[in-house]
């Protein structure tokens, strides 16, 4: 099994490289937007979009061959992402530019990429640390995305293929409760408390707040200082969260492979639209949009490829209302929950019980992948190429 992995390395170009790559990152952007406005919306091909379209996209833009090509076909993939969500494909920005075998190529010898602009190749200096450089050490990249990022600085996203081991085949299951107070809880009883990362972003709320109001309002050197100073914040709360969701997904991917298990997560797709619809008030809509699961979703599933472990998702509901000892409803008030059942009557962390229902349907899943009466999903994956849990319409919910 392969494993594409993405690293991203900062380009070092001199004053006419870095002219000519704002050439080409324009006309790429010009191209896409001419191709999206010439071709019908329906049409998502990008062999269609690229027969139509080809010939005056290098004659209106000056673009290769090849960058033409992708051009056609970063259109098509956009549509159909968009399509997913029933929207248009609105604009694209010269902010980045696709690049495949032809015209793009690594040497390790002088730590140089090559890349195809508007007048030809160029050889263009990268700045690899020791992570990068030992990933690239005998590789031979064929894909590549040249980056213009907020910092106004240009980047190489080079995509690299490994060889992934085989996933563990084990009927023990981790599972994983998603949350905003807690930011991750494992059956195993493992949490994560989310305290620090909502600070973190309250305050950084209240100062980008204050400092936005100084740079339209204040005088004329307060104005520039705060913009500088919201400049050099620009990045950190993202990079904080970036760090944080690494070291869980690390922590749960080294438990299951300890405890030779397969790790089961929620399928929590649309999430954010649905609970953007109810009344809440500005601050508590502003954490619910900030709550980054999808991106330790998605690291857990890279990392769970990387070292062989295998990520199921599963459907989500009832896993926090239903008790994990006897299946019945509970009752559920913030943290905690208690079983109704006389018989049971289980009390206690209520992410820690929906990470045990989690596990239980991970385990059917894994032991019976057909499924059955009460806990049951089939799996494919969307557009994003997360693992997205489909549930069987006819399924019979258990009693």
């Amino acid at each position: 099994m392969e494993q594409v992995l993405t690293l991203v390395c900062k380009l070092n170009p001199s004053q006419k490289q870095a002219e000519e790559i704002e050439l080409v990152l324009a006309a790429f952007a010009d191209a896409c937007n001419y191709a999206n406005q010439k071709v019908k919306p329906q049409i998502t091909s990008k062999i269609s979009i690229q027969n139509m379209d080809y010939n005056e996209i290098r004659a209106l833009f000056g673009l290769s061959a090849n960058l033409a090509v992708r051009a056609c076909a970063r259109v098509g993939a956009n549509r159909k992402s968009a399509k997913l969500k029933d929207k248009p494909v609105k604009i694209f920005k010269p902010t980045s530019a696709d690049y495949d075998a032809r015209i793009f190529s690594f040497r390790e010898k002088d730590w140089t990429v090559s890349l195809t602009l508007m007048n030809g190749r160029e050889h263009i200096k990268i700045d690899a640390g020791n992570y990068q450089r030992g990933k690239l050490k005998g590789k031979k990249p064929t894909s590549a995305q040249l980056c213009k990022h907020r910092d106004g600085k240009y980047y190489i996203h080079i995509q690299i293929k490994n060889e992934a081991p085989e996933p563990i085949k084990s009927s023990n299951v981790i599972g994983v409760d998603f949350g905003r107070r807690d930011i991750a809880v494992t059956s195993n009883g493992d949490t994560w408390d989310g305290k620090q990362i909502n600070d973190v972003r309250d305050k950084f709320s209240r100062v980008r707040t204050s400092l936005q109001h100084i740079a339209t309002k204040g005088t004329r050197s307060t104005r520039r200082r705060a913009r500088q100073i919201l400049q050099r914040l620009s990045g950190q709360e993202r990079r904080f969260q970036q760090w944080l969701n690494h070291n869980i997904s690390k922590s749960i991917i080294q438990d299951a492979l300890k405890n030779n298990a397969v790790v089961a997560i929620e399928d929590l797709t649309g999430i954010r639209e649905r609970t953007n619809q109810k009344p809440r008030n500005k601050t508590e809509r502003r954490r619910s949009n900030s709550w980054s699961f999808y991106q330790l979703r998605s690291f857990l599933e890279y990392k769970g490829i990387q070292f062989g472990v295998k990520v199921t998702a599963v459907p989500p509901a009832w896993t926090s209302q239903t008790c994990h000892q006897c299946l019945h409803i509970g009752l559920r008030s913030d943290k905690l929950f208690k079983c109704t059942n006389e018989a049971c009557s289980w009390s206690g962390d209520a992410d820690f019980n929906g990470a045990k229902n989690i596990a239980a349907i991970g385990v059917n899943l894994v032991n019976s992948p057909r499924g059955s009466n009460c806990l049951c999903c089939n799996l494919s994956k969307d557009s994003s190429g997360l693992l997205k849990a489909h549930t069987d319409p006819k399924r019979v919910q258990c009693e």
